[in-house]
């Protein structure tokens, strides 16, 4: 590729992250896609090991702004509503681990990582501007997905709500 392609790429991926709007959650209907990949210390990680869970899906990627301003937030609600059956899983989309484990270290994420690819974001209705955040019920299914920067306070009160109605 030529210098000039590489940088109007860049900068098409920069745009695509940084300038999307704050938005609602979209309907996703359907069955979470399952995948086994291997987390940043090399154990294999199955989105079907947290069946029985809500989960927060996360796809982020460490150049992307907003995706960063989430993580530490995602991080206190691992801590908080953990013990609640929630589970968060971040999939970084970078195309190399050392940028991944030092942002992982910097921020002590409190939930596991795995690398992500092209094919896993084809899974999931192409993962085209990042964040893209799912929200999957404890049977596996797509309760809702989030692109771009989204209200984090309008999320921690749907997820706390949904918590709330798994209990007897």
């Amino acid at each position: 590729m030529k210098p000039r392609s590489v940088l109007l790429a860049a900068t098409i991926l920069f745009t695509a992250c940084s300038s999307l709007p704050a938005q609602s959650p979209q309907k996703a209907p359907g069955k979470a896609p399952n995948f086994t990949l291997n987390s940043l210390e090399g154990k294999p990680i199955s989105l079907s090991d947290y069946r029985g869970k809500l989960v927060l899906l996360n796809f982020w990627a460490t150049w992307c702004g907003p995706c960063i301003a989430e993580i530490p937030r995602f991080s206190t609600w691992q801590t908080k509503f953990g013990p609640q059956e929630f589970q968060v899983l971040g999939v970084s989309m970078d195309d190399d681990n050392p940028p991944v484990q030092k942002t992982v270290r910097k921020y002590q994420l409190t939930y596991p990582v795995v690398m992500g690819d092209e094919h896993l974001g084809e899974l999931y209705g192409g993962v085209l501007g990042l964040p893209v955040t799912y929200l999957i019920s404890p049977e596996g299914k797509i309760i809702a997905r989030y692109q771009g920067e989204t209200d984090l306070s309008q999320l921690e009160e749907r997820i706390a709500t949904l918590l709330a109605s798994k209990k007897p």
